[in-house]
């Protein structure tokens, strides 16, 4: 088949031209799934936009932790959300109510539908989704409710424990403050977290089943207990002396990651939803895919297949070539086998084009957001796509021979970048890939 707009030949799957870009008649997804709000808070800002900033300036948001002595600690860095004050999305005594990691989600996502024009609503909430995710949820609620009542006793447990912890409360609290009341969706799937529950709210538009989402990931770990089982396991890095150098993805000497928080979320919509109420669009999400290395609870496949299966197929589902891609935002958490795991896993799915294709690690100025990784890092990519930067690879100084791409070290790079894929790769083999491709009007 030939595009009928530059006669070129097209690939059997391709939803665009390869060489002029306009899309193919007959598209594989009859809605198209577009970007118009971000919200994030992070160790490096408390706003998408501040973020994003101090990630192109290769600034690092690893510090020592303040918020409880780490003293008895073998890790004692973290990636802390700092001079975060809640909003008004809620009223004060449901916020007293809220665990922050519920907290971090609904202020990320109402900063994203202020982004987006929607904060005074202009939408049907019974089309309207929230798709959240997390990886520890509560944790650290449970452990406080847990200290309190061994002192206090059981029966002064406070009644509201119970809507505090669960993993799905943000998604909860995100639909009240905001009326979202169609799907609603609570994805758990470790550090694959962020990208995945972006990635399902791309279907259940697609499917018709919205007309717009809330979607993203949010992550309240900085406190003992999980800092103390990432050191237990020797996952995370120990270099407590100088913590901003301590993430160092893809370099040889790189020795684990460090542990952050924080939350990103993405309001999504239908094009034709944005298009008729006259939105500013950021990106379109071309492609999405999942898959699961089933070999170890920790380890990445050492091979790097079941994340190159998730490649593939997220290129599949945007109808995007290899050689179409332009830039790869890596999930890279400094880990030994992680990171090299991920670099084969990037040359299997994209062959001979994998050594023209930059490749950045957000993680080594934020740490790992953990479930909101994916979402935070997402959002770092539109960005990317927005103003032609690459952004870095910071403390990248010795060249590793089994992670031997081009990963943009050290300062970010003006390039023309139109397609980009974002890797999240998590515990238990979770594998999540997008296909973002900045907009461009009338493509």
């Amino acid at each position: 088949m030939n595009c009928h707009e530059c006669g070129a030949r097209l690939p059997a799957d391709a939803r665009f031209c390869p060489q002029c870009g306009r899309p193919v008649s007959g598209e594989r997804h009859p809605r198209r799934v577009v970007v118009t709000g971000l919200g994030a808070v992070t160790p490096l800002g408390l706003t998408a936009e501040e973020t994003w900033q101090r990630v192109r300036a290769g600034q690092s948001g690893i510090q020592r932790i303040s918020r409880f002595d780490p003293a008895d600690l073998p890790v004692q860095i973290a990636g802390e959300v700092r001079g975060f004050v809640f909003g008004d999305w809620v009223d004060p005594k449901t916020a007293r109510q809220m665990a922050i990691f519920s907290q971090y989600a609904v202020h990320a996502a109402g900063m994203a539908l202020q982004d987006a024009g929607l904060d005074q609503g202009g939408f049907d909430p019974a089309r309207a989704a929230v798709v959240v995710g997390t990886g520890a949820g509560g944790m650290a609620t449970i452990i406080e409710a847990q200290d309190a009542a061994t002192r206090r006793g059981l029966m002064r447990v406070s009644p509201h424990f119970m809507t505090t912890f669960p993993h799905n409360m943000p998604a909860y609290h995100i639909a009240q403050a905001f009326r979202f009341l169609g799907p609603s969706l609570t994805v758990s799937t470790a550090c694959a977290t962020g990208a995945q529950a972006i990635g399902e709210a791309v279907i259940a538009i697609r499917r018709g089943q919205a007309d717009l989402a809330l979607a993203g990931g949010t992550e309240y770990a900085v406190f003992p207990l999980f800092l103390a089982s990432f050191a237990v396991q020797r996952a995370a890095s120990p270099d407590n002396a100088c913590p901003e150098r301590a993430s160092r993805p893809f370099d040889a000497t790189r020795n684990g990651f460090v542990v952050s928080e924080g939350a990103g979320m993405l309001v999504l919509e239908s094009l034709e939803h944005a298009q008729a109420r006259g939105a500013r669009i950021y990106a379109e999400v071309l492609g999405y895919a999942s898959s699961n290395d089933g070999y170890h609870p920790i380890a990445p496949e050492p091979e790097g297949e079941g994340a190159a299966r998730a490649i593939r197929a997220a290129l599949a589902d945007a109808g995007v070539t290899p050689d179409q891609v332009d830039y790869i935002n890596a999930h890279a958490a400094s880990t030994p086998l992680g990171d090299k795991a991920e670099t084969l896993a990037i040359k299997r799915a994209l062959g001979e084009h994998a050594e023209r294709i930059p490749v950045s690690a957000p993680k080594s100025m934020l740490g790992h957001l953990m479930g909101a990784a994916g979402a935070v890092e997402t959002i770092v990519t539109i960005l990317a796509l927005r103003d032609q930067i690459l952004p870095p690879t910071i403390n990248y100084e010795h060249p590793d021979p089994d992670c031997d791409l081009d990963y943009v070290p050290n300062v970010a790079r003006p390039a023309s970048i139109r397609i980009a894929l974002k890797n999240s790769f998590g515990l238990g083999g979770q594998n999540a890939c997008l296909v973002i491709r900045r907009w461009e009007q009338g493509v």
